[in-house]
């Protein structure tokens, strides 16, 4: 077993939190605190209401900053990479799920934050993974949490509630003190583009869960932890009877796709990225921003929804939407905005900074090593581009953790 722990990330240089956001070289990435503060709130009133413990997945983010939104001391949270797992038990979290399926070679680094006192909480689908985990137990004298992950969906990785081979997994890893639980995700609650078909995928997400826990009980073993999640059903649940807690990590930013799902409203999006114009090419009908898909990834998760909003829509420098223009092309470090329809183009001067929303929240975060954070301006769906010295304060930078 490989047990040399891999060089920590370097730590991006925090920019000084001065000025505004005229100031910053573009492009950038942006976090409107109160969005993100309240999308947090709608959440966690909803899970109050359900009577579950919130753990929210920190994989969009990667931000301790992000995380601290909620208030109150460093409580639970999923992560998506072991990197994440290091730095928020830094921050003081002590419970976290690594919500991917366990490499065996990464045990010794999941081993040394238990010998902290960290209660991570790992995931697999196989006898394979579950032996790996019991005989790391085993002979290094701690107790390993693990989690079962059930396919509620026919989504990536997970076994069926009624595959014989959970109980068998539950087995290899209860006879090494290491079984915690179940863990589903609802991936194709992605694709529900209803309210009815939501609530189904909620419906279904904890049906599974529930049925799976129910199944290994039978065999006399426990489950103590029964996990469900994902951002749309999340905002969808009205029953989690059976379900100990709720998992969702998009809801703190949303995103375009969020948007055109019906989750939320585009004035709810938290994150943009902000670019400068460089160029024009009236005779193509274009504006050329510093902006490609370096800034933005290469997502285009709206382009199967009812409405393609291309690699984004453009907002003001005080994110008011500018009305009909998108970002429609991307190479790496250069964005073109079109117009809907051929409408002729905003008068838009070479210099002019603007914001653009993101299709999916998670992809373009992972591409800038921090945020600048404003308070924002109520925006709207209407309005002309906000002159330079209308630009939101910049209040404050959070750093994002970056690497695996």
């Amino acid at each position: 077993m490989h047990h040399a722990r891999p060089p920590a990330p370097v730590p991006a240089a925090v920019p000084a939190v001065t000025g505004t956001l005229a100031d910053p070289d573009t492009p950038f990435a942006v976090v409107d605190a109160r969005r993100a503060a309240a999308n947090v709130d709608r959440l966690a009133h909803r899970v109050r209401r359900l009577g579950v413990t919130l753990r929210p997945h920190v994989k969009t983010a990667k931000s301790l900053d992000a995380a601290a939104l909620g208030g109150g001391p460093p409580g639970p949270v999923a992560v998506s990479t072991l990197a994440e797992a290091e730095a928020f038990a830094d921050g003081g979290h002590c419970d976290v799920t690594y919500a991917v399926g366990i490499d065996p070679r990464k045990l010794p680094r999941v081993l040394a934050l238990l010998r902290r006192g960290v209660c991570v909480r790992l995931l697999l689908d196989s006898p394979e993974q579950a032996r790996a985990v019991a005989d790391a137990a085993r002979r290094e004298g701690v107790r390993v949490p693990a989690q079962i992950e059930v396919d509620c969906d026919g989504h990536r990785g997970g076994v069926r509630p009624d595959d014989p081979a959970l109980t068998a997994i539950g087995r290899v890893l209860h006879d090494a003190d290491c079984l915690d639980g179940v863990l589903t995700h609802a991936g194709e609650s992605y694709f529900a583009y209803t309210p009815e078909d939501r609530l189904r995928a909620a419906e279904g997400e904890r049906d599974a869960a529930v049925a799976a826990a129910r199944a290994l009980r039978a065999a006399g073993l426990p489950v103590p932890t029964v996990s469900v999640g994902s951002t749309p059903t999340a905002h969808a649940a009205e029953d989690l009877t059976g379900v100990t807690e709720l998992r969702a990590g998009n809801y703190v930013f949303f995103d375009l796709v969020m948007a055109g799902l019906g989750v939320c409203r585009v004035e709810d999006l938290a994150l943009s990225v902000v670019v400068t114009v460089i160029g024009h090419r009236p005779e193509y009908g274009r504006i050329v921003t510093d902006g490609g898909w370096m800034a933005m990834s290469r997502d285009r998760g709206t382009a199967a929804q009812a409405r393609d909003q291309g690699y984004g829509l453009v907002a003001s420098l005080d994110g008011v939407l500018v009305p009909g223009l998108v970002m429609t092309s991307a190479s790496q470090e250069h964005g073109i905005l079109t117009t809907r329809d051929g409408a002729p183009l905003p008068e838009l001067p070479l210099g002019t900074r603007l914001r653009v929303l993101p299709n999916h929240a998670c992809a373009t975060a992972a591409q800038h090593p921090g945020y600048h954070v404003t308070d924002g301006a109520p925006g709207g769906p209407d309005g002309a581009p906000g002159e330079l010295s209308a630009a939101p304060a910049v209040s404050a930078y959070w750093p994002r953790v970056t690497g695996w």
